[in-house]
């Protein structure tokens, strides 16, 4: 019943956030969204040249940077964020080019947002951190990252799940999402944070025969 009700919590919050943004924000499609998903490097750095409004937004609100980072053309978002393009702008359904690059494991982009003001706190349309997603995708080397650059690693979002529940409810059982575990228990994240139906990390992955996640949250201390 917690699952139902927080997914349809999740989606109506989506939806709210979709239609203040598109009252704030207005519509501006440029030649520099066009020009994020080339990989002309030297027409990019001649539109810029011309100082045109580096966070104009196209019809599904996304900045030429989130556009960039949704190709993970890394050449065109470092100039674009060279160029002082906001790394936390928000598109209509709560991504940044920030927590976008976290999620799908896009490490050279974020990279570039976390040395040029990336909100660490910042969150998507589910109330997660760029970690949270980060985790269950089995991206192990943008999990480090982030957790070496101070995000909350016990953060929960709107369906109730940590990044810790999220890579065992949500992953494979494998080997990414073991070192996942693994680095989530060395930065000290809360083992015994149940989900909201009162389950528990270590209860999913006995549930679901990950013997070896398991065996870590034992040595972790989860009970």
């Amino acid at each position: 019943m917690w699952k139902t009700f927080n997914l349809v919590a999740a989606l109506v919050l989506a939806l709210l956030g979709r239609a203040v943004l598109a009252q704030e924000t207005p519509v501006s499609d440029t030649r520099l969204h066009a020009a994020a998903l080339e990989t002309d490097v030297t027409g990019l750095r001649r539109l810029l040249a011309d100082a045109p409004p580096i966070d104009a937004r196209d019809k599904h609100g996304r900045t030429a940077l989130l556009v960039a980072t949704h190709a993970n053309n890394v050449a065109a978002a470092r100039l674009l964020i060279e160029a002082g393009a906001d790394v936390n702008a928000k598109d209509l359904i709560q991504d940044s080019a920030y927590l976008y690059a976290g999620a799908r494991g896009h490490i050279e982009i974020l990279n570039l947002t976390l040395s040029h003001g990336a909100d660490l706190r910042s969150t998507n349309r589910f109330g997660g951190t760029a970690l949270i997603p980060a985790a269950e995708r089995g991206h192990v080397e943008t999990v480090r990252t982030l957790i070496a650059a101070g995000v909350n690693v016990d953060h929960v979002n709107n369906l109730g799940w940590t990044a810790l529940l999220e890579a065992v409810i949500l992953g494979t059982g494998g080997e990414p999402h073991q070192r996942i575990v693994e680095l989530l228990v060395a930065a000290k994240a809360d083992v015994g944070i149940p989900d909201r139906d009162g389950v528990t990390a270590l209860a999913h992955a006995r549930a679901r025969g990950y013997g070896e996640i398991e065996r870590i949250l034992l040595a972790a201390g989860a009970r």
